[in-house]
């Protein structure tokens, strides 16, 4: 096998985006365009990858890293001078290059393989990644010989009434010979409306020369689905979607309805969990077996044991054990750790707490900054009060503690192991182990006081 190499083109900036973001830099999935592209690309037995950047070109750097070298098309003058830009990188090199545009996000790394295994054994100067299409309108025809080579590339302007009735298309993904690509480069022209250098024109050149251009045609139409707009791109979304969704359920995962269920494509999932409807799971989450999540929840970036159920809840950065009961309405925050069989219930708000196994809050409290041991009941209302407006700190309550309803722990504080403080206490000083704290005022009762008022009737 021959040496392989990859240009990805990625300078535009995508004035039909209506958008700050440069237009590769969107995200499908969760992930941006051309970091899918570079993804699927890096599965490949590939020498050197080399994108084009341009248009916000230092945050195109900074999402791909040192996985790619890069080379600068300053101004942009069409597809051939873009990769004309790869030329004190390439050029010279023997080998296979492909040239892929890093705003089609579901190209597949088995397409390109496949691509790549079509151009060596047509043992051709290019081949060109193609589809068929229902409606060809508005794009390049694939012209073939009777041996099933590329005659030419036709735009739909210029074809004749038989060329329009071929639905065979040129996708915009190409392999060459990477020194017969350079060679033909430099004789591409730029006599036409527009005023650019087009990469297409590369084929005819290479045919005039007499080499053989070949086609691979993709059973995939999705899949070279190019994103110019907003429109294209909920469009690109809603693809990869059905695409992640399918090879969860593939794997195990009941996903109740896969139409109103968002996953993203990092997303891990053990079998048996179920998701039920809108339930929306993002970043780097992996989720156990045996799981339920929703209807209705949002998962960030955490990791969650077998057996946990998150309903109608929010999770945002954090560890979540084997066993564990959320919600519904409960909203764990990031940098929790939450230990097995712990319970967290109705409007429950967790921020980098700590709970350790079976404890529970069951309803109404907000626990922030703490450290819960095992065992531990955290009354209905109780809240762990840790901001004095300028610093934030930490509430410890070891083992087997438990909390009376609608009490305020004031930090810094500890509440000793196996201790009980009285509902209604407001807690500014550590109650020692197996001690009962009280901390409210004695009950006093006015009597008549009402009469006393003299409120006019």
């Amino acid at each position: 096998m021959s040496n392989r190499y990859a240009v990805i083109l990625a300078a535009g900036q995508g004035t039909r985006m209506k958008s700050k973001l440069y237009k590769v830099l969107h995200p499908v999935c969760g992930k941006p365009m051309v970091q899918h592209v570079v993804d699927q690309i890096n599965r490949l037995n590939i020498d050197e990858i080399v994108t084009i950047i341009g248009h916000g070109a230092e945050k195109v750097k900074s999402q791909l890293g040192e996985i790619s070298q890069y080379a600068l098309q300053e101004v942009q003058l069409g597809t051939a001078h873009a990769v004309m830009q790869a030329e004190s990188i390439l050029a010279g090199k023997t080998g296979v290059t492909i040239v892929v545009c890093g705003d089609t996000p579901l190209i597949k790394a088995e397409t390109m393989e496949a691509l790549f295994r079509h151009h060596e054994e047509k043992k051709a100067k290019a081949t060109i990644l193609t589809a068929r299409i229902a409606d060809p309108t508005g794009y390049g025809r694939i012209v073939r010989n009777d041996e099933g080579f590329v005659e030419k590339i036709v735009e739909h302007k210029d074809a004749s009434e038989a060329e329009r009735e071929i639905k065979e298309i040129n996708t915009g993904t190409y392999c060459f010979d990477n020194q017969a690509l350079f060679a033909a480069l430099t004789k591409v022209s730029n006599d036409n409306v527009q005023g650019e250098y087009y990469l297409p024109d590369v084929i005819e050149i290479l045919k005039k020369q007499g080499a053989v251009v070949s086609a691979y045609q993709t059973e995939d139409l999705d899949e070279t689905l190019g994103v110019n707009d907003r429109v294209a791109l909920a469009e690109a979304e809603r693809l990869m979607r059905s695409r992640i969704n399918e090879r969860h359920m593939r794997n195990g995962v009941t996903i109740v309805d896969p139409a109103t269920t968002y996953i993203e494509t990092d997303v891990e999932i053990g079998q048996d969990t179920v998701i039920f409807p809108g339930s929306i799971i993002r970043g780097k989450t992996k989720i156990g077996m045996d799981c339920q999540i929703g209807p209705h929840s949002e998962i960030e970036s955490c990791e969650i044991s077998d057996g946990t159920v998150i309903r109608q809840s929010a999770a945002f950065h954090s560890s979540i054990g084997s066993g564990v009961n959320i919600g519904p309405f409960a909203h764990i925050r990031p940098q929790s750790s939450i230990s097995d069989d712990v319970k967290i219930g109705n409007f429950v708000e967790i921020k980098k707490a700590v709970f350790g196994k079976g404890s529970k809050a069951s309803h109404l409290s907000y626990i922030g900054d703490a450290e819960v041991g095992s065992g531990v009941n955290i009354g209905c209302g109780s809240i762990t009060v840790n901001y004095d407006g300028k610093n934030k700190y930490l509430t410890k309550i070891e083992d087997d503690v438990f909390i009376g309803c609608n009490s305020n722990l004031v930090a810094p504080v500890t509440i000793g192991k196996g201790a009980y403080v009285a509902a209604g206490s407001t807690i500014t000083k550590d109650v020692p182990g197996k001690a009962l704290s009280i901390a409210r005022a004695h009950q006093v009762n006015k009597e008549n006081y009402v009469d006393k008022l003299n409120f006019k009737k």
